[in-house]
């Protein structure tokens, strides 16, 4: 049973849902129908790298297509509008980080898959990492006592805010774009509590006099149920020779262990023609090539986005959306995730403790 897919937004992020929906279309899992861009560049080299309809008005295609999922990769302040209109289409929806920038927004998304009856996912793909999935592990089984404490940090090179979405980062910030990761991560990691307070502090000085309206980085501690704290640091201002995109990882400590992940120094390094020395994410995406000669891509980046179409295959056996409770990140998930998040943008901006109900 072929499940229907499309995609709304063919940039960086878009053509990785291209790529593992096209794998799977190739494996007979689903049909890569159509792709929604506004601009027509990317449709044109999409459609010929990947062969499926084009629109340039998302909502064309969501009523021509008959589609099961839509993946939706739009800059993050313009989520809102298409998750709805694609939950009112009838579609599943898999949204990218942050579900959406505002609580209310979240709200939204959550309450009308309700009422559709329908599956809201969010592209968290840190919860796909085996690593992470070891830890967790050894938390649900008690392995790490009782959870006390924990940080993480993941920071990006200067040219992601500079060069990769110009048009729209200074709507956006280091804790939106990495920090959704993490906070979401750490949630998963003890089992789904809520935060109680936040504080947080943000500088602008870098990217300012770049002519970049944004953070270079914020630093939050958030206290979540049961006296369990975190310590997040976001950065999107490393130098551009620093040897890896993303420099990531996480510790977790209760009162009777300890596990610490290294997430961007997985054992491969490189040092290239015309590159610099660098390290190796491999564990995010690995291409490799079949007998035939096609890219087959693994890691936890695409198995987070594959995830979707086995869900819905799953719903269209006639199960429930309660029997996948737990099993995925949900439109609640994404929602306290964002709550989290504004609050410690409004730390940031009130330099005061932010209380949470």
């Amino acid at each position: 049973m072929a499940i229907r897919m499309g995609v709304i937004g063919g940039g960086i992020f878009g053509e990785t849902h291209l790529q593992i929906f096209t794998q799977m279309q190739q494996e007979g899992r689903c049909v890569l129908a159509a792709l929604a861009d506004l601009n027509e560049k990317i449709l044109a080299e999409r459609a010929r790298q990947y062969g499926m309809k084009t629109y340039t008005d998302y909502r064309q295609m969501l009523a021509k297509e008959k589609l099961d999922g839509v993946a939706v990769v739009t800059p993050d302040p313009t989520h809102l509008p298409i998750v709805l209109d694609a939950l009112e289409a009838g579609c599943h929806v898999l949204v990218e980080k942050p579900m959406d920038v505002t609580v209310e927004g979240c709200e939204k998304m959550v309450a009308a898959a309700r009422r559709k009856g329908l599956l809201l996912q969010v592209d968290f793909h840190k919860r796909f990492d085996p690593y992470h999935t070891a830890l967790r592990d050894a938390v649900a089984a008690g392995r790490l006592g009782t959870p006390l404490y924990g940080y993480a940090w993941m920071e990006n090179r200067t040219e992601v805010p500079r060069d990769w979405w110009p048009a729209w980062v200074s709507r956006s910030s280091p804790a939106w774009f990495l920090g959704s990761h993490m906070v979401d991560l750490f949630r998963w990691l003890i089992g789904g509590r809520n935060a109680t307070r936040v504080y947080a502090t943000g500088v602008k000085k870098k990217l300012a006099a770049m002519g970049i309206d944004t953070y270079d980085c914020i630093q939050a501690k958030v206290d979540f149920e049961e006296d369990i704290a975190f310590n997040l640091d976001t950065a999107w201002v490393l130098p551009d020779g620093f040897e890896a995109p993303v420099n990531q990882g996480i510790r977790l400590i209760g009162t009777d262990g300890i596990m610490e992940i290294d997430s961007q120094n997985r054992g491969a390094e490189a040092c290239l023609s015309g590159r610099t020395q660098e390290t190796l994410n491999m564990g995010y995406k690995l291409i490799r090539r079949d007998k035939h000669g096609r890219p087959r891509y693994e890691g936890y980046g695409f198995a987070s986005i594959a995830d979707v179409v086995e869900n819905i295959a799953f719903l269209k056996e006639g199960r429930r959306l309660e029997d996948l409770k737990g099993t995925y990140p949900s439109g609640e998930d994404g929602l306290e995730v964002t709550r989290i998040l504004c609050a410690i943008h409004e730390s940031v901006k009130t330099h005061r403790l932010v209380e949470l109900a």
